[in-house]
């Protein structure tokens, strides 16, 4: 076993590229590249960013003076895949191929791997992913939904998720694997997970639109409404999605998914704003108390994290709600890169066994 571990992470976003190099789970040395906008549209699809996106991998490395031959790990973002188990994937070329083809949907995280893979080749090191957003553990009674057209599916903030659920479950004195943990990701989507023993029991879909509305998201909306929209010829069904997801919640309601704005209108007394945030709250605990019934109460903690989670005035409307049900522990951010890296040194470390896709 060496004495040292150094691993590179890479997570590909729609605009940007973070970079983060770690040495013994440390970050030494990190960096977001922004991208151009006309530059990006210039390909035709994500996979096609490819050798675009490697090259700045590479000038990272170069210049921070990080050799192939001192790189133990690299691990990418994970993308769109098949429904699979948490835990760190293996890179191999059904999962490669899964993601160049977009076969299950096209987003700029699909490059993770692919990118992760070109690194690892030359430097003769293992490549890497780590909870992925379609990380898949929901009990059979939860996949019904009322419909057998229709199968609910778990898609979420994994890779958050299951890293401050670790985190709280040691504040706690106990294994992740021995606790009933209700986690609630507070972002531009918001997803609240049932974690019972190592495992997401139920989860809402935070990005097609299930579950409490997020400051782009609508959430679960009226869908006799929502059918009659759609038939209405009012509006085609792009426009439709993009009302549900990327202009839905407070940018609908408010115009702004900037929370600290909202909050300085409400301390000029704009009643209406008030009961915007009010409500995406009271729409959040709806579900944490919808978790704690499946729980059948038996809850060691209420987890809230996210970029929200920095805002005690929402976090503390939430507990005014809930914390009758169990302990709140407040873990702010989405610390991603630190995630990543985890998942990679759990390997590296033998503390857990790599995952296969196929």
């Amino acid at each position: 076993m060496h004495e040292t571990y150094n691993v590179f992470v890479i997570n590909p976003g729609s605009t940007s590229t973070k970079l983060s190099f770690f040495k013994n789970r440390q970050e030494v040395c990190t960096e977001t590249v922004s991208h151009d906008a006309e530059r990006l549209q210039q390909y035709q699809s994500v996979a096609a960013q490819t050798s675009f996106r490697q090259e700045i991998l590479e000038t990272f490395l170069n210049d921070n003076r990080i050799r192939f031959r001192h790189i133990h790990a690299v691990v990418g973002r994970g993308g769109l895949l098949k429904p699979i188990p948490s835990g760190t994937y293996r890179v191999n070329p059904e999962m490669i191929q899964d993601l160049v083809e977009a076969k299950y949907g096209e987003h700029a995280s699909n490059l993770g791997a692919v990118l992760a893979d070109r690194i690892a080749r030359k430097a003769g090191c293992p490549a890497y992913i780590v909870d992925p957003v379609v990380v898949d553990e929901m009990q059979p009674v939860a996949r019904l939904s009322g419909h057998p057209m229709f199968q609910r599916k778990s898609i979420f903030h994994a890779l958050n998720q299951k890293a401050v659920a670790r985190q709280a479950a040691e504040m706690l004195g106990k294994s992740y694997q021995d606790c009933r943990l209700i986690v609630t990701h507070l972002g531009g989507g918001i997803s609240v997970g049932a974690h019972v023993n190592g495992r997401v029991v139920d989860v809402n879909n935070a990005l097609d639109g299930e579950g409490p509305f997020s400051p782009e998201r609508a959430g679960s909306v009226p869908a006799g409404d929502l059918i009659g929209l759609c038939f209405s010829g009012k509006l085609e069904e792009k426009k439709i999605r993009k009302m549900l997801v990327g202009s839905g919640g407070l940018i609908a309601y408010l115009g702004t998914h900037n929370l600290k704005e909202i909050l300085e209108r409400i301390k000029t007394e704009n009643s209406e704003t008030e009961r915007v945030l009010h409500a995406m709250g009271y729409q959040v605990c709806k579900e944490i108390g919808a978790l704690a019934a499946v729980m059948q109460g038996d809850v060691d903690a209420i987890v809230i994290t996210g970029g929200i989670a920095f805002a005690k005035e929402f976090t503390d409307m939430i507990q005014q709600y809930v914390s009758w049900i169990s302990r709140i522990i407040v873990i702010p951010g989405e610390a991603e890169m630190d995630a990543l890296a985890a998942g990679a040194y759990r390997i590296l470390m033998n503390e857990e066994e790599e995952r296969e896709y196929n």
